[in-house]
Parts: structure tokens; C-alpha cells; sequence
């Protein structure tokens, strides 16, 4: 297999949901281009035209533009968040400090998601809660007066972060949080401070203070680290060629799995840097590489938790042992990505087991062959999709669909870049 080309990556889905969420705060018309256009994306822009916010169709290669009164408004019906956890948790805290009820649900995948996690400290807050099936969805928020939070947050989680620094911003309150281990993506932080307000780090504290203020503008999303690292691991898996993955976000806090690869024997280049509303922007460069294990330490996981089932399925390639340490937070993603992973390396013929939290995975030399079950994973999916590319492969993934979820046309993608996918 060889690779060849420059590709882009789909708009950066974390910085595509916050766009749309802070320009709803926005009184005027902001401008969103190379917005994602995924399921997930929809799903946030569909519960913000639901609580009054104009919203123009997401579309590939068209500037999303994004009209509000600066303010939500109460919806006349359940807010339906699809399978986003993002926009679902983040949601929460922009609807803590309006004064009206509103109730959320999504798929059956979201509804099995914790949801207390957040719910908790914006309780603390003033934010009021009813649940009908205990930890998850659906459940109703009656929002309000904020008061001032100081919390230690029981995981590092940038969806919990970012619904209680959002819940300050319309709470107009300040807003201290600390995260356990390591640190998780910043880019709501980063969003802030472009808007003038105080976010410090302090002795291990995050620090918001109100005072800045939401205007309308316009903002290019960069490409999604998480797609790319997709696409990385295809060229560092191929034989031969060279793969230019353009524009991608590098933000420190999304791309610990380059590091992780550069430890494995395939360093990544990072070419052309640039900054655009605070996150830097860049080209990425990878080429194949002959790969060894590593260990991942538990400090390096929440910046890489996406990209860890990409990192399994090249670990399954690599010369000895990876191993992954402390990723229980795997076992409440869209599946239960810990078991999958492990469960889907030995389908095809891998070596891959769970021992208490940590994942193990032990390089193979023989083509993989066999059938996945992503449980309508798109990192699932995507990730065995290009285990699927190699030589000699013949890797059935069950539902190849779902990664439309985050990376819409990924199949398409990783044709045109290897001539070959998963079945």
C-alpha cells in the first residue's frame, strides 16, 4: 500500500460546536466557515434553531452563517442532541443561566452517557434538575441566577470544563476548576480569552472571571486533530509514499497521540504554523515508519482519548507490547470503547486484552482478517477501516456509516489516499 496527496481533514469538531454555541450568545450575524459538517455538528446547530437561534444549513464548502438575539429562548418541544455528548453537556451549561425549562434527550447511545458529572456541580450553582432514568437521558434543567462555583472535577473531561466555564459566562460568574491528572483540550478556554475575558491557571486552577463580552464574528475552523490522526495512521501503516494532511488544529491538548507515534518510531511533521482565533494551525507530514511499542502513562490519556482506538490499531502492527494506562473513561464513550477495542484487535487476528483499566495490545505480523462491530462507533469504524487498507487485509467492518458521525465521506477519504478500505 502507498499513500500520496494532500488532503484536508473535516473542520475541527470541537471548535465547530463551541463556534456554534458562542455565536447563539452573539446579538448580530457571525459568519462560521469550514464548519464540520457531521452529524454531531447538526445536532448542536438543530437544538440551537430550536431555542430561537437562525442557523443556515451546514453544507460542505459553504460558510454557515448564525443569527441570534443574543440570548436563547424557550423551546417548544425536547431538545433532541442525536448522539452528541458535546453538544449535550455543553448545552447544560448555556441553559443553566436562562430562566426557562427545557428538556433533553438523544439516541440510545447518548441516553446510556453519565450526565451527573455535569449535572452535579451546575446543581451547586443554582441550575435545577429532574431526571427520569437515573444517570443519563432524558432529563429536564430549569436554569436561573448562577451562583460562583469553585470544584474539583472528579475526571479531566473538557465537555465537563466547558459546561461550567459556559455556565459562568451566561451566569456572569466566576468560575474555579481543577482537573485531576492531566489536562484536558482548551479550546473553550482559548474561545474565551479571544472574547476578553480572565481565564488564568493558578496553583493548578483554572480561573474565569466575567467581564469580556460576546460579539458577532467570523471564524475558519481548522481540521479536526482527531479525523487527521485517522489519516495519519494510514501513511505511517503504509509501505511506501508521503501524506500532506493540510490546515489541521495543532493545539498542545489534541495532539498528544504525535507524540505517542513520534515514541513509536513515526515522527509526524508539523510544516506551515499559523494562529487563527487563538489555536495554532499547521500541516501535518507523515510517512510510513517501522514501529515499536510504547507505554502511554495515564497522565498522557486525556489528551489523546480520541485517538486511542487509532492508536490500538497501530499499536497492533508495531514490534512488541503497547500499553495503555488508566483509560476506564473508554468504557463510557459512544460504546464501550475499551471492551470493543480489544475485542475487534482479536477478531481480526490480533493480540489485545483488558487488565483492570489498562488496554494491552501486542504487535502481530499477519494480515488482519476478520469481522468488527463498531456498535455504531464512528472512531470504531474509522479506525479498523484503515486496518482494513492494508495489504492482504480483509477487515468486514459492520457499519461503516456511523463514521459520518465525525468524518463524513471518511471511506471515500481513505480510498483516495491508500486505493483501498474496509469492507
Amino acid at each position: 500500500m502507498k499513500v500520496s496527496g494532500t488532503v484536508r481533514a473535516p473542520g475541527d469538531k470541537s471548535i465547530t460546536h463551541r463556534s456554534l454555541l458562542f455565536a447563539a450568545l452573539a446579538r448580530g450575524p457571525s459568519h462560521v466557515g469550514g464548519a464540520l459538517t457531521s452529524l454531531d455538528a447538526k445536532s448542536t446547530a438543530r437544538v440551537l434553531r430550536q431555542l430561537g437561534v437562525a442557523i443556515s444549513p451546514l453544507r460542505e464548502g459553504q460558510v454557515v452563517t448564525v443569527r441570534s438575539r443574543g440570548r436563547l429562548r424557550t423551546p417548544d418541544r425536547t431538545l433532541d442532541c442525536g448522539n452528541s455528548g458535546t453538544t449535550t453537556r455543553l448545552l447544560l451549561g448555556l441553559l443553566a443561566g436562562h430562566r426557562f425549562r427545557a428538556t433533553l434527550t438523544g439516541d440510545v447511545s447518548l441516553r446510556r452517557r453519565p450526565m451527573r458529572r455535569v449535572t452535579t456541580p451546575l446543581a451547586e450553582m443554582g441550575a435545577r434538575f429532574e431526571e427520569r432514568s437515573g444517570d443519563g437521558l432524558p432529563l429536564t434543567i430549569r436554569g436561573g441566577a448562577l451562583r460562583p462555583l469553585r470544584y474539583a472535577m472528579p475526571v479531566s473531561s473538557a465537555q465537563i470544563k466547558s459546561a461550567l466555564l459556559l455556565a459562568g459566562l451566561v451566569g456572569e460568574v466566576p468560575v474555579d476548576l481543577r482537573e485531576p491528572g492531566g489536562r484536558s483540550r482548551d479550546h473553550t478556554e482559548r474561545m474565551l480569552r479571544a472574547f476578553g475575558y480572565e481565564v488564568t491557571e493558578r496553583e493548578g486552577w483554572i480561573e474565569f472571571r466575567p467581564g469580556g463580552r460576546i460579539e458577532p464574528f467570523d471564524i475558519q475552523v481548522p481540521g479536526d486533530p482527531s479525523s487527521a490522526a485517522f489519516l495519519v495512521g494510514a501513511a505511517v501503516l503504509a509501505e511506501a509514499g508521503e501524506l500532506r494532511i493540510a490546515g489541521v488544529g495543532v493545539n498542545p491538548t489534541r495532539t498528544g497521540f504525535l507524540r505517542v507515534l513520534e515514541r513509536m518510531g513515526a515522527p509526524v511533521a508539523v510544516e506551515a504554523d499559523d494562529v487563527s482565533f487563538g489555536e495554532p494551525v499547521a500541516d501535518l507530514v507523515a510517512r510510513p515508519a517501522r514501529l515499536e511499542g510504547t507505554e502511554v502513562a495515564a497522565g498522557e490519556i486525556p489528551g489523546l482519548i480520541d485517538e486511542i482506538p487509532l492508536l490500538a490499531v497501530v499499536a497492533s502492527r508495531a514490534a512488541g507490547e503497547t500499553v495503555f494506562r488508566d483509560v476506564a473513561e473508554l468504557r463510557v464513550k459512544e460504546s464501550d470503547r475499551l471492551g470493543l477495542i480489544a475485542e475487534n484487535l482479536r477478531a481480526v487476528g490480533g493480540k489485545a486484552e483488558v487488565r483492570g483499566d489498562d488496554l494491552h495490545v501486542e504487535g502481530v505480523a499477519a494480515p488482519p482478517r476478520g469481522r468488527v462491530r463498531t456498535a455504531g462507533d464512528h472512531r470504531m469504524a474509522m479506525a479498523f477501516a484503515v486496518l482494513g487498507a492494508l495489504p492482504g487485509a480483509r477487515v468486514a467492518v459492520d457499519d461503516m456509516a456511523c463514521a459520518a458521525v465525525s468524518f463524513p465521506g471518511f471511506p471515500r477519504t481513505l480510498r483516495r489516499i491508500t486505493g483501498r478500505s474496509a469492507r
